[in-house]
């Protein structure tokens, strides 16, 4: 059996990067330096209870926003293979009227993750509402919702890369559930 390769979740960060990550990973150290950097997961397990987190977030950064007509956790997003998180904007033609629709769906892994990384994800999403494409403006709306998110965008892929190697869940099992809170005013 050949060890498995390193996951692409760091492509796009420096190789000396990626490589500190992959080092951590084979010495068994990543997960205490997350455990102890996010001893917590989240108590937003239902679609109703991410629901509501996210129009808190969107109502406390984006009130001129659009209505989001449906917000949910996706147990058909596989994080491995595709996007940690979707936005779909339709639109349809009823008789004389244009309906329009959004919605966010948000990969099933991060029902068992840290409270940050749901942040970061669904800011990222909440993102796309104004801006469509990962521009240098996108990543300022993203930053001014989560200013931690280049950070928390890096512990996440780096978690990520972990979760692929080891397909054990960090937060599966600590029990410890930190309320949901769209951001801590310092």
């Amino acid at each position: 059996m050949q060890p498995k390769s390193p996951s692409n979740y760091l492509a796009g960060y420096p190789v000396a990067l990626a490589e500190q990550v992959q080092k951590l990973i084979e010495q068994g150290q990543l997960a205490s330096i997350l455990l102890k950097k996010y001893p917590n997961a989240h108590d937003v397990r239902t679609d109703k209870a991410l629901y509501n987190y996210v129009l808190e977030c969107k109502s406390r950064y984006m009130r001129n926003a659009g209505q989001l007509s449906r917000v949910a956790y996706d147990s058909k997003l596989h994080v491995i293979h595709s996007a940690l998180g979707i936005h779909a904007r339709t639109s349809r033609l009823q008789g004389a009227n244009l309906k329009a629709s959004r919605e966010i769906r948000i990969a099933a892994v991060f029902r068992e993750m840290p409270l940050e990384f749901l942040r970061m994800i669904v800011v990222h999403e909440l993102a796309h509402i104004r801006v469509r494409d990962h521009s240098k403006a996108f990543y300022q709306l993203c930053q001014h919702m989560e200013p931690d998110y280049h950070q928390l965008e890096f512990d996440l892929r780096a978690y990520l890369s972990y979760l692929d190697a080891s397909g054990q869940s960090l937060w599966a099992t600590t029990g410890l559930l930190t309320p949901p809170q769209c951001r801590d005013d310092e």
